[in-house]
């Protein structure tokens, strides 16, 4: 996927995002970082078809997304939002389901062996065929977010977007999961999460988009990005970079309780 020079806000007159041109290619991860409100989840929902810019274009796979049909754009593109509400209570094997939605004709029941074999696989990549037949609704927060994952990954898409995908998650599934689009990532698929932690940032992304005020600041991989001095600068604190067992670490160069300037 490419974006050219693109601009977006949801009211005439106040731009969200502007003049943006980012591009991400099979096989890589590529994390949005950055302050709350500077336009990471309205990125996504661009690169997803959801909105159209104001300004440039968003190209897939090197077709105009806006003369695509929203069932082209679904069997390309997955999404994993922030948060999801079900309406019915399905299980968590219905929701891994619902992913397959763009391949299913009208009114045709259980899908067929290619659909029945993309949610199983689904559901084994995430850890879920033990809790397949629980209600979605009396999940945990965690769990919810991997179900989501599922869904997501049943689509068979070529590029998934994740707005904030271990958010919930305790450390040990963050870095699970996290591990899991590397893996993906070498498999071929292009994957574009919006973060909120520099270190996984640092630790799984190839390539690093650090937005700020609306505008992409820089982008390249993570070491070259995520400079000390540059990021303190965004987000307003004092950061540093240590290295820790060959990788790095960005840590709060202050003491706790010391007030924000």
């Amino acid at each position: 996927m490419a974006l050219e020079h693109v601009s977006f806000g949801y009211h005439r007159g106040r731009c969200v995002l502007q003049d943006v041109s980012l591009q991400v290619a099979p096989g890589e991860v590529l994390a949005l970082v950055g302050p709350n409100g500077v336009g990471k989840s309205t990125l996504l929902r661009l690169m997803a078809g959801l909105r159209r810019p104001w300004e440039g274009q968003l190209l897939l796979a090197g077709r105009d997304m806006a003369l695509m049909s929203r069932r082209e754009v679904a069997r390309t593109v997955a999404v994993v939002p922030q948060e999801v509400h079900m309406p019915f209570p399905f299980t968590v094997r219905q929701v891994v389901e619902l992913g397959r939605t763009p391949y299913v004709k009208p009114f045709a029941l259980g899908g067929d062996h290619r659909d029945r074999t993309a949610v199983e696989r689904a559901l084994a990549l995430l850890g879920l065929e033990g809790m397949a037949h629980r209600p979605f609704v009396e999940l945990s927060g965690g769990e919810r977010r991997r179900v989501i994952i599922a869904m997501a990954l049943a689509q068979e898409p070529q590029l998934l977007l994740l707005d904030e995908p271990t958010a919930h998650l305790d450390i040990g599934h963050q870095v699970e999961v996290m591990g899991l689009l590397s893996r993906l990532a070498h498999e071929g698929l292009a994957v574009v999460a919006a973060l909120h932690d520099l270190n996984l940032a640092l630790r799984f992304a190839h390539r690093v988009a650090l937005l700020h005020r609306g505008r992409l600041l820089a982008q390249g991989p993570p070491e070259k990005v995520l400079r000390p001095h540059l990021v303190s600068e965004v987000y307003g604190i004092p950061l540093r970079l240590l290295r820790q067992d060959g990788q790095q670490v960005m840590v709060w160069d202050a003491p706790y309780g010391v007030p924000r300037q």
